[in-house]
């Protein structure tokens, strides 16, 4: 079973990466799509810090393929596959979905989520640092931040808070979140930075032109480096 799993990892894994392939190109969701049509929804980071897929990419591909040559029956790999394996698989169809339902996606992106952070959660820190928990950490990190954009997108496209106000409180979920489960793993920083790379592209995204919600990132982001410092301290 864990070669069976291992194996089941690395295809899931590989479909995960080269979906963009062999879907229409995404940049967001549809602002017609929904009543209220917001261009720039403020909670969105700039697109460079999309940029970090490719080394999301690369990562659990290394994951993958070390755990299927080197650790195929080691604990630690064994007990991450099965929700790394649900989070790849909703992964690979979601740009598809994504650019054929927002409300759809943002409910796939919901468990995908759960289950990248349930697999991070999981990994223990030591050893094998780099290639189980890092890319683990990575993974959850900017899932936990695109959770929240995506959620925030749906408010104020549907007129549930103004553009402002759902960015404001998707940042507040963010942080609450990450807090939480960057106190459970306080060895491994890449959650956290992860974080803060989402949050710089939400101050990129929104200075000058929208100071609040920038101003808001840049705390969050400054308290999540504090709680990254002071945890591994």
């Amino acid at each position: 079973m864990p070669r069976i799993l291992a194996f089941v990892l690395v295809l899931a894994t590989i479909v995960f990466v080269t979906a963009p392939l062999f879907t229409p190109p995404f940049a967001g969701y549809d602002p017609g799509a929904f009543p209220v049509a917001i261009p720039d929804p403020a909670v969105q980071p700039a697109p460079y810090a999309f940029s970090i897929w490719g080394v999301i990419y690369l990562w659990l591909l290394l994951h993958a393929g070390f755990g299927l040559a080197r650790r195929v029956h080691d604990l630690g790999f064994s007990r991450v596959r099965p929700p790394l394996i649900v989070a790849t698989v909703l992964g690979a169809v979601w740009l598809a979905i994504a650019g054929a339902s927002p409300e759809l996606a943002a409910g796939v992106i919901w468990v995908m989520a759960a289950a990248a952070v349930a697999a991070f959660l999981l990994a223990p820190t030591e050893p094998d640092r780099w290639l189980l928990s890092a890319p683990l950490a990575m993974f959850a990190g900017w899932l936990t931040a695109a959770t929240a954009v995506s959620t925030g997108i749906l408010l104020g496209g549907y007129g549930i808070l103004g553009d402002t106000a759902s960015a404001l409180a998707m940042l507040a979920l963010v942080l609450l979140v990450a807090l939480g489960v960057q106190a459970r793993k306080p060895r491994m920083p890449v959650y956290g930075l992860t974080i803060v790379w989402a949050l710089a592209g939400v101050i990129a995204a929104n200075w000058p032109d929208n100071a609040v919600v920038a101003y808001a990132a840049a705390a969050g982001g400054v308290l999540m480096l504090a709680v990254v410092a002071l945890r591994r301290g």
